[in-house]
């Protein structure tokens, strides 16, 4: 399985959403990282087929997914940011329901409904109404639909979001268990999402392709940037107004500064290994603090 993005753009009257991305992929989990706005939503819809590229095309194993229709949908798994479902229905119920619009037999659906439904971990909720749900729950039930006609290619938009550290780990494991043989494209603006997880990190910035390649490759543009250092307390304002401050631990009379800056911040700061966190920050802490 191979995907191939040629030259994609996407032009929204005067926002240049995506901004000719050339990438091929194969079978592996990637992380789109970005800040909300950088375009990941729009290149997901685009790969999805849900939105028509202004210019560019996208290949599947050489073939242009908006010629090849439905055959190329067939092999397509989605996880929008916020999926439709119905409070009234159960999960299992759901489940037959979103099989039978993919065109699955009722036989086939009930089978592997019953299957997704006990791999996610809801087999014991089967019957519960979806309003009844955690935030967690409805994401994994988000999973097993997605799942349901056995993908090539499974598309997740910004799966974790609002869930707590406990049902973050376990959809992170989820997605793991998942993706033999799959592309599997986790677009998130939540580094340990797929800081784990991911064999590949592109990172995205302004609907441009800015960077890309295994977690431990990428954090290395970092190297450098990143100091811890010792302040007194009453001057730690001081450097979190003036840096890009990553992490902050008050220690009695003293705090502990983790910066990310060009130049050395402070006397006696320690340049440290960067984490992929530190490249987030590098490259995203201004659009994240605009209003």
């Amino acid at each position: 399985m191979e995907l191939r993005l040629d030259r994609l753009t996407k032009q929204y009257k005067q926002k240049l959403a995506v901004d000719r991305i050339d990438l091929e992929l194969k079978c592996g989990v990637y992380g789109l990282l970005g800040a909300n706005g950088a375009g990941k939503t729009t290149l997901m819809r685009m790969i999805c087929d849900i939105q028509e590229p202004t210019s560019g095309e996208i290949l599947c194993n050489g073939q242009n997914i908006r010629e090849m229709g439905e055959e190329y949908r067939d092999r397509l798994g989605y996880l929008p940011q916020n999926f439709g479902y119905y409070p009234e229905f159960t999960a299992y119920k759901f489940l037959l329901y979103i099989a039978s619009l993919k065109g699955m037999g009722k036989e086939q659906a009930a089978v592997r409904s019953l299957y997704l439904l006990d791999m996610v971990g809801l087999a014991d909720q089967k019957k519960r109404k979806i309003k009844t749900f955690s935030g967690g729950m409805k994401q994994r039930l988000g999973i097993a639909q997605a799942m349901l006609n056995e993908p090539e290619i499974l598309i997740l938009d910004e799966p974790t979001a609002g869930l707590d550290p406990k049902e973050r780990v376990r959809f992170r494991n989820l997605i793991s268990s998942f993706s033999k043989d799959k592309i599997v494209i986790l677009s998130t603006h939540i580094v340990s999402d797929v800081e784990y997880i991911a064999d590949e990190i592109l990172v995205m910035k302004d609907g441009r392709l800015i960077h890309r390649g295994a977690p431990e490759v990428v954090t290395q543009e970092a190297k450098g940037l990143v100091w811890e250092c010792k302040v007194d307390s009453k001057d730690a304002e001081h450097y979190i107004k003036r840096y890009n401050v990553g992490n902050l631990k008050n220690t009695g009379e003293q705090t502990v500064l983790r910066i990310i800056s060009d130049t050395c911040p402070c006397e006696g700061a320690v340049e440290t290994d960067p984490t992929l966190e530190d490249l987030y920050l590098y490259y995203f802490s201004e659009e994240e603090n605009r209003p």
